[in-house]
């Protein structure tokens, strides 16, 4: 199989995407960047809000978390919202507060688990820091990212030698004594703590003392790639979900102008529950719309009817299916990597899908000429969740689950294909437009 270059092209914007974004403040710099080039105006929610028929805007809350708009042509009532939402963190490991302690002659980095992530594939990678730092100023303090792109830690695996049997019962690692990360060596008369400070206030050029507190998570500094016969597979850190939020992105900056008033919403903390206030339990898309609505003088009765002719696709990418373990399936929902979109179905309300919602994205894919798929989890094995039921709960609104198809979800180097990003990529431009 031989792809067209248009996907190509698409699936080398997502590997940068992902490469310029290892921490969710990154993801939210590198889209507020995008936005900002495409002539999209930056909103705070401390301020007063102008909202102006065919402009362009975006707010942040908590760093993290966007919500990017388009006003539509058409009146608010008439057509509802076109909205499309997704995540912008990625399980993995962040850092303690009091992360550097010294020991045996080195430094190691204390960490905790965020989400589920697959820690055997943190081990023997090349591992490094991206997040932001509140530094003290004479106005108070302010929030700089950081990222370092050289490799700062490893987790180096126990070598068989001692643990014979990690090839028949798997690497299995405590969480509290053996995730720490090798740092560096222990420098005479440096505290440890003092040491890797060193490092961060350097780089965000500050004092030390001037560090007051610190959100940073551990990548991998390997770059996306191609791979395959063809090259027709991607592989790359947090694809789960940076490639949903590229997709919409995408989508949303390729609809110039539409009848309805389009949404793109990137929440945090989705992998951890989305109970905060910038996730998607919070009420960060309910005020963002509820603005949009008083912008057109709605009534809280003309802002229900507005909600009620909205549609929402809750974009996080599903379980392709891994021939070597054909028993972790449902037998006739086999999702393939290069086949086309997933729809997400689960009769306890896991996922947002019913038979109207889905009929609706089929159409959708349909119109934009692209193949869907339908999975479904096995009955027998725990369900995963998305921001889907959550904002379909809180707004009331149509719903669909949806997503890429992708192989090692939760592992630091996850697979996925170019054509799916590129069939992704065409249905969401066609709900903007529909």
């Amino acid at each position: 199989m031989h792809s067209q270059p248009q996907p190509k092209q698409q699936a080398q914007a997502l590997l940068d995407f992902i490469d310029a974004s290892p921490s969710p403040w990154h993801v939210v710099d590198t889209v507020a960047q995008r936005l900002l080039k495409e002539g999209f105006v930056p909103l705070t929610e401390s301020q007063a809000w102008q909202l102006k028929a065919g402009e362009r805007y975006y707010v942040v809350r908590g760093g993290a978390s966007i919500i990017a708009f388009t006003m539509g042509k058409q009146a608010l009532t008439t057509t509802g919202f076109r909205m499309v939402g997704a995540h912008t963190d990625s399980p993995g490991l962040r850092l303690k507060p009091h992360a550097a302690y010294a020991g045996d002659g080195l430094v190691r980095i204390g960490v905790e688990v965020y989400g589920g992530p697959i820690l055997a594939s943190f081990t023997d990678r090349d591992l490094s820091l991206a997040g932001r730092v509140s530094v003290r100023t004479a106005a108070g303090f302010e929030m700089r990212l950081v990222k370092f792109n050289e490799a700062l830690m490893r987790l180096p695996n126990l070598a068989i030698h001692m643990n014979r049997e990690v090839n028949d019962k798997g690497l299995l690692l405590n969480k509290q004594t053996e995730l720490p990360l090798i740092f560096g060596e222990t420098q005479a008369g440096v505290e440890a703590e003092q040491q890797f400070l060193g490092h961060i206030a350097q780089a965000i050029h500050a004092d030390v003392k001037d560090i007051l507190s610190f959100e940073l998570n551990v990548f991998d500094t390997q770059k996306g790639s191609f791979w395959g016969a063809n090259q027709e597979f991607i592989a790359n850190s947090q694809l789960d979900n940076l490639a949903s939020c590229h997709a919409a992105l995408t989508a949303l900056l390729a609809t110039l102008t539409s009848e309805a008033s389009c949404v793109c919403a990137f929440f945090d903390h989705e992998e951890v529950g989305s109970e905060s206030a910038a996730g998607a339990s919070g009420s960060f898309l309910n005020d963002v719309i509820n603005r949009i609505a008083s912008s057109q003088q709605l009534d809280d009765e003309a802002r229900l009817r507005a909600l009620a002719n909205s549609f929402f696709i809750s974009a996080d990418m599903a379980h392709a299916y891994h021939p070597n373990h054909s028993s972790a399936y449902e037998p006739s929902h086999h999702v393939l990597v290069n086949k086309g979109p997933v729809i997400k179905t689960n009769a306890n309300q896991r996922y947002a899908t019913n038979a109207e919602s889905a009929a609706r994205f089929m159409t959708l894919c349909e119109q934009a000429k692209v193949p869907y798929q339908q999975y479904a989890h096995r009955t027998d094995l725990g369900c995963g969740s998305t921001i889907g039921p959550l904002v379909a709960a809180n707004l009331g609104l149509a719903s669909v689950d949806v997503g890429s198809p992708m192989w090692a979800m939760h592992s630091l180097r996850e697979s996925a294909g170019v054509l799916d990003h590129s069939y992704m990529i065409a249905v969401l431009t066609t709900m903007f437009n529909s």
